[in-house]
């Protein structure tokens, strides 16, 4: 039974289309710089947002219908979300998908339970990808929402609660393999502090690196080669989060050694929360090696809380996309983990918010590619450091100059001129031009 029958196909219509329901720039076949747009574009769904999510906050319940005409709370409702979500994939011509367990399916009494209706779940999931082209992008376990979580999850003072998570992660990893994902997620919801008089900070994150530990190893032996990710998140749910941003992130891992499991899962609402941009947390991810995959969404900078919008800012989308391309893509994809707003609240809102994002992500790849062969930006660049391109900058480049030496050479130059105006106010024109001229 078709759910989102009053909806079409959405296909390619070029940018002068007026059709809402019609992409304007993601042309899913078109070859740019060497490889097919949905190559370069690895779209995600997010089912916690996409199939769960009605629009509750904190002062409202849901608008939104999301039952898919069966009863919440029931297996009956879950493998309903599963047919929209292959319907709406489908219509859209995603071919990626992540979860959480218990976006899957409700949680059970007990951990049996649960295990067996992931079970069915995944099952059922199976049947539906058999003779589609959709593949799960990657999974993981929700750690954060249930009361019992209040403290973490590898960083909870509770030696049931931390093995629970152990067991929810241990089946997360088997559905995800199951089901030929390339990655498994690990978001420190609630893995930090809220005040340091009850916290033991280096105990809470040696467990959570050992839990890590554990997870990767558990995760080999049955035959999983894919990433893991961290995804970095600076504050909300807890004020202190371990995962606060890229660089972070990364010193934990190389801390911990886990640097070679995993890479970073970088999403633009989490980035800018840190205080960062986007582009940011995608380079600092990238020149670490650890660039691994993209939460595509954006906040409101009028808001200090995640919004988790569809991105529809073209200057953001262009500058990720020429971070991304100078990395050399990504290992994992672009998952749209964003939501509608709240009056927002329609089957055909679901859509249209998908078409505005992959039409962003798109427009920025083309724009990204044209900033590239423009080259004035990255001819500026070079041409700025050229100083180190002399004999000296060399033997500092290479590790070879000493201190003195450098003394030495300042000491008879008498003083150092300005290093060169950094033209910034040019470059933004640059980019200005490649977007609109």
């Amino acid at each position: 039974m078709s759910i989102f029958n009053n909806l079409p196909q959405v296909k390619y219509e070029g940018p002068k289309s007026r059709n809402p329901l019609a992409f304007k720039y993601y042309d899913a076949e078109r070859v740019i710089a060497g490889k097919k747009m949905k190559d370069h574009l690895k779209f995600a769904m997010a089912w916690w947002h996409n199939l769960c999510a009605s629009g509750t906050d904190m002062f409202g319940s849901g608008t939104a219908d999301k039952t898919f005409g069966a009863e919440p709370g029931t297996m009956e409702h879950a493998k309903a979300k599963v047919d929209a979500g292959f319907e709406f994939m489908q219509k859209l011509g995603i071919e990626y998908f992540c979860f959480h367990d218990v976006d899957l399916v409700p949680e059970g009494e007990t951990l049996e339970e649960t295990n067996r209706r992931l079970d069915d779940i995944t099952d059922y999931i199976k049947a539906k990808m058999a003779g589609t082209s959709i593949k799960c992008l990657w999974g993981t376990a929700n750690l954060f929402s249930n009361p019992r979580y209040m403290n973490g999850a590898g960083s909870s003072n509770s030696l049931d609660v931390y093995c629970h998570a152990a067991a929810q992660i241990k089946k997360a990893i088997e559905c995800t393999v199951k089901l030929g994902g390339t990655g498994y997620v690990f978001w420190g919801g609630r893995e930090g502090y809220e005040t340091l008089l009850n916290t033991d900070v280096k105990f809470e994150q040696e467990n959570i690196a050992s839990l890590m530990h554990m997870a990767v190893k558990y995760a080999r032996s049955i035959g999983f080669t894919g990433d893991f990710y961290i995804e970095p998140k600076p504050k909300e749910p807890m004020k202190h989060q371990y995962d606060f941003d890229a660089a972070t992130s990364i010193a934990f891992l190389r801390q911990y050694g886990l640097d070679k499991d995993f890479k970073l899962n970088i999403e633009a609402n989490h980035a800018t929360l840190a205080g960062h941009t986007f582009q940011h947390d995608l380079r600092i991810a990238a020149i670490n090696g650890m660039l691994g995959s993209v939460d595509a969404n954006q906040g409101d900078y009028l808001l200090g809380w995640d919004t988790d919008q569809f991105p529809s800012d073209v200057y953001e989308t262009t500058l990720a996309m020429c971070e991304i391309l100078k990395s050399g893509g990504l290992t994992g994809g672009l998952n749209f983990d964003a939501k509608n707003r709240r009056p927002s609240y329609t089957h055909e809102d679901m859509f249209l918010g998908f078409i505005l994002g992959m039409d962003s992500f798109a427009l920025g790849l083309i724009k990204a590619v044209e900033l590239q062969e423009d080259g004035r930006i990255d001819q500026f660049v070079k041409e700025r450091y050229a100083s180190f391109d002399s004999e000296l900058g060399q033997k500092i480049r290479a590790g070879q100059a000493s201190l003195e030496e450098l003394a030495d050479k300042a000491v008879k130059k008498g003083s150092a001129p300005l290093p060169g105006s950094g033209k910034q106010e040019y470059l933004e024109s640059v980019v200005n031009q490649v977007l609109f001229g």
